[in-house]
């Protein structure tokens, strides 16, 4: 008997469902995927920045981690220079690119 049932799951469902209620379950798991940014203490920016400075006086090449987007996201490169005055730092892997400072979470000279 269990044979002759073959139930086709969601599949029979997206049929009939609006574009507007496809859309809105797209973006409610969307939403379910996103991480929080995490609340850095003193020390740890004071480390970032230490280490920052570092890598741009010494030509290092450097990896950073920082949330865009609602992820994680890690690049490495060069930091070529940093802007305080308008918050951001520009690096330099295979194109240029500008990070927040604000948007740092993690630093480490490699």
């Amino acid at each position: 008997m269990s044979d002759e049932i073959r139930d086709r799951g969601t599949k029979k469902w997206t049929s009939i469902m609006l574009p507007e209620h496809v859309e809105a379950l797209k973006q409610m798991f969307a939403e379910e995927e996103r991480k929080d940014k995490p609340i850095l203490d003193d020390q740890k920016k004071m480390e970032i920045d230490f280490l920052l400075k570092a890598a741009l006086n010494n030509d290092a090449t450097v990896e950073i981690q920082y949330y865009v987007n609602y992820d994680y996201c890690t690049i490495k490169g060069k930091v070529l220079m940093i802007d305080v005055l308008n918050g951001y730092l520009k690096i330099e892997n295979d194109e240029l690119e500008d990070i927040y400072l604000q948007d740092i979470l993690d630093v480490s000279i490699l």
